[in-house]
């Protein structure tokens, strides 16, 4: 399957209404994003499916691939088109086994042996970071900028840096081989989230 990751934009539900979530999803597409990752870590399976649903039959309105983190049992209850797993998630080569060869399997990368291990059992695209402290929930290991480059020079997919990015620090990685961006704050938690992601989407020109 063919995708964009220039602009990857990772949601976070977290103190917003159903309602409100999903407009900001909307209008985040609508800024540019090119590929949504649905990240829930404390909903239920129903929940988690249920959401994903309605995120889904957003996204396909805007052509945009659709990545459910960590769960592979929700990406196939959806149909969503891809799924990306972490370091204690799921193994690739299983990830990649149950969604199949048509389906986009994403991971975590912090060396250039982890990213040549999880592009080796069939990984499509890399996330590597954090390349700054994070306010999301998840446990962040700073990565340098120097090791983005190398695990860039080392494997031939699509790599994403990803951590605490916004456009006001994102100049650091003009330099660096990379295919985009993953950002949760600077787009969920905007005052306009069209208008950020418009911005995010301008970072390289």
């Amino acid at each position: 399957m063919k995708f964009d990751t220039s602009l990857y934009f990772i949601t976070d539900s977290t103190n917003y209404s159903e309602e409100e979530f999903l407009f900001r999803v909307e209008q985040a597409l609508m800024g540019g994003v090119t590929l949504l990752q649905l990240r829930e870590k404390e909903k239920t399976t129903r929940e988690y499916i249920e959401l994903a649903e309605k995120v889904h039959a957003i996204t396909k309105k805007y052509n945009v691939p659709l990545i459910i983190d960590d769960r592979v049992d929700v990406a196939l209850a959806t149909d969503a088109e891809g799924v990306h797993v972490g370091a204690s998630d799921m193994p690739v080569a299983m990830a990649r086994k149950l969604m199949g060869k048509d389906k986009i399997v994403g991971a975590t990368a912090k060396t250039v042996a982890w990213a040549l291990d999880v592009y080796n059992q069939g990984a499509d695209y890399l996330g590597v970071g954090a390349i700054y402290p994070t306010t999301t929930k998840v446990k962040t290991v700073i990565t340098s900028v120097d090791t983005l480059k190398d695990i860039c020079a080392a494997v031939p997919i699509p790599v994403n840096a990803i951590g605490g990015l916004n456009k006001n620090n994102v100049d650091i990685l003009r330099d660096v081989d990379i295919d985009g961006i993953c950002v949760v704050s600077a787009i969920m938690k905007a005052e306009d989230a069209k208008t950020a992601a418009q911005e995010l989407k301008e970072w390289r020109k």
